[in-house]
């Protein structure tokens, strides 16, 4: 089964080019199924970027999946286009009554700030309470997962002395996990942040568990079933040149950045880097796709009691 999209979203041409299946509102509703609702609360400045990123690993499930795009209320992007905001995305106060089988809480470039400093956090935690009455299932990505580690439990976030930006060797720690469902023992899993999440911290907390993990770079997917989330620190969903991106950009303007450890071929800035860890992000998100489908109620209305 494919993922349903509007057919003048931008994903929907890029994913079908991909070879991803892909419905328009029109085919989907002559399809006798409930589709999986899952929400993407995009908090990034590339919207369509991230748009497709995630699109395309929960658009490559056997389930029919209808992503809504989410915005936070008064928070006005300044990298995408107003009208593609206006056609495509709603403000989280328009979607509150309803009820989601998932929630995808992106990441986003503010974690030099504390918590409380972010201009939407009173409405983020609005967004996280919610997700415990609406949403049977929250995925929280780098900066969300850290958000939202710290508003249910408290697990602080930490400055890093250097950034930590690379491809970093990863390690299964629970491969009996639902989750990790196909999983190497080890494997690689980009990172790019300036802070840190604590393993410590993490274990004091009651009822978490860390499903992935590194000697290098620290903690990176874990499992809250008491608030049926899971937060993971780093990228999976990121292309293939989405590093490079990075590099290329703060190597212009002058800033300080070294190149991403274990990314280029030898380190070399100059060669065209490969992406070794796909196959990975879609056991993740299609075993996140699956445990929601085998779980979440047939009758939408009883999400969340």
């Amino acid at each position: 089964m494919p993922i349903r999209l509007p057919s003048n979203l931008p994903a929907y041409d890029v994913l079908t080019r991909e070879g991803v299946m892909v419905l328009d509102e029109d085919m989907a509703s002559r399809q006798d199924i409930r589709p999986l609702k899952i929400g993407l609360l995009n908090l990034m400045p590339k919207k369509i970027q991230t748009e497709n990123q995630f699109a395309r690993l929960i658009g490559a499930t056997p389930l029919q999946i209808e992503l809504n795009l989410i915005r936070m209320s008064e928070h006005q992007t300044r990298n995408t286009a107003a009208e593609h905001m206006e056609s495509f995305y709603r403000p989280f106060q328009d979607v509150k009554h309803e009820k989601f089988d998932g929630l995808i809480i992106t990441g986003a470039p503010i974690e030099h700030l504390d918590f409380d400093q972010v201009t939407y956090w009173q409405e983020l935690c609005e967004v996280m309470d919610w997700t415990q009455t609406n949403v049977h299932s929250t995925f929280g990505v780098c900066w969300g997962g850290m958000a939202m580690i710290n508003h249910f439990h408290g697990v602080q976030k930490h400055p890093l002395t250097a950034k930590a930006f690379g491809c970093f060797r990863h390690r299964n720690l629970d491969p009996t996990s639902p989750y990790l469902r196909g999983f190497s023992d080890e494997f690689v899993i980009p990172v790019s942040r300036w802070t840190e999440m604590r393993q410590s911290e993490i274990d004091a907390a009651p009822g978490l568990r860390t499903l992935l993990g590194s000697d290098e770079v620290g903690p990176c997917l874990v499992e809250d079933p008491a608030h049926r989330a899971l937060y993971i620190f780093n990228h999976f969903e990121y292309d293939r040149d989405t590093l490079k991106q990075e590099y290329d950009r703060d190597a212009a303007a002058g800033a300080p950045i070294k190149v991403p450890v274990n990314y280029y071929p030898d380190d070399d800035p100059t060669r065209p880097p490969l992406n070794r860890w796909r196959s990975h992000a879609h056991l993740l998100y299609g075993n996140w796709i699956n445990e929601i489908y085998q779980s979440t109620p047939f009758e939408s209305h009883q999400i969340g009691t």
